[in-house]
């Protein structure tokens, strides 16, 4: 029998590419609402009581309001939202963090998608706190680029506008007032005490994303080096099909778009005696958002969690 799938918020970015990875699978039915009654919130609930899994693409307040509407026990949930991510009750959907987090998104019913952002963030800085490496009051800065896709709907269409805004044709910081949706997500999963100084920016392509922590070795763990650091990660996420850690450091440009349309996330490390940058790349409608969305979904179903992700 195949596994009925609803997603609620189907035609957002976020949902629109997990229909696209979903519709050609043969062990998949994929529940489809009218789009005439899209919002209406008794068609939403039949839909999402029928299914076996509902991936949830909506705002946060219509995520928590969406969960309260599924009386059925046996429905289990993927949230794309920032909502639950760090609800103790719900599974952080990262699963190459450590063997913990795959066993509670294997075993949950409830699980929440991680942050694009926080998706690079985590990958840098999770494993280093939690081998002692990185102290957790460590005073971090991360600086991040991405496409303007990751805004949504009405940024997509506001960069893709005609005319628009010269400003729009450079790169642009925002979140200046240091309190970005994916910052209490970013401290939480990490396990660090204070929470991170965080400098987004927006350019003028459309998706993919890097993510940047400058570390200094002289506040790290005493031996730390861009070679050492550089073994440990490899060790750390050997074996992961969608985490790859260089072999090198880096030179010259890197650029953000270099992994899209993929569930890959890379690892680059590069610096000197004194200092050391650690850059995450990743899609940001990919490992950022709708893969990361399937790979739990095929893990939760028990199967090869590269399933419609890898070609």
């Amino acid at each position: 029998m195949k596994t009925k799938v609803y997603i609620d918020g189907q035609e957002g970015t976020t949902g629109l590419k997990i229909v696209e990875r979903l519709e050609e699978r043969s062990d998949i039915t994929l529940l489809k609402i009218d789009s005439a009654l899209r919002k209406d919130p008794q068609e939403r609930q039949r839909l999402m009581n029928q299914s076996d899994y509902t991936i949830l693409c909506l705002p946060d307040v219509a995520a928590i309001e969406a969960v309260s509407l599924i009386e059925n026990e046996a429905v289990k949930v993927i949230d794309a939202s920032t909502a639950h991510r760090t609800h103790e009750e719900w599974a952080y959907g990262f699963p190459e963090l450590s063997s913990q987090h795959r066993q509670k998104i294997q075993s949950s019913k409830r699980v929440a998608v991680p942050g694009c952002y926080a998706s690079g963030f985590a990958a840098l800085v999770y494993p280093l706190v939690t081998a002692g490496i990185l102290p957790q009051d460590y005073p971090i800065v991360c600086h991040a680029t991405s496409g303007y896709s990751g805004g949504g709907k009405q940024t997509i269409q506001a960069y893709e506008a005609t005319p628009r805004p010269i400003e729009y044709e450079a790169p642009r910081l925002y979140a200046l007032e240091q309190q970005h949706k994916h910052l209490k997500e970013m401290q939480f999963v990490s396990n660090l005490d204070y929470s991170p100084i965080f400098n987004p920016i927006i350019a003028d392509y459309y998706q993919g994303m890097t993510v940047a922590i400058p570390l200094h070795t002289r506040l790290l763990a005493k031996g730390v080096t861009v070679e050492t650091l550089q073994q440990f990660f490899m060790e750390h996420y050997a074996n992961q099909s969608f985490i790859k850690v260089s072999p090198t450091s880096p030179s010259g440009f890197l650029g953000a778009n270099g992994v899209v349309d993929s569930n890959e996330l890379e690892i680059y490390l590069s610096g000197h005696e004194e200092q050391i940058l650690l850059v995450a790349r990743l899609d940001n409608l990919g490992k950022g958002a709708s893969g990361a969305a399937v790979q739990c979904l095929n893990i939760m179903m028990g199967i090869d969690e590269t399933t419609s992700l890898k070609e």
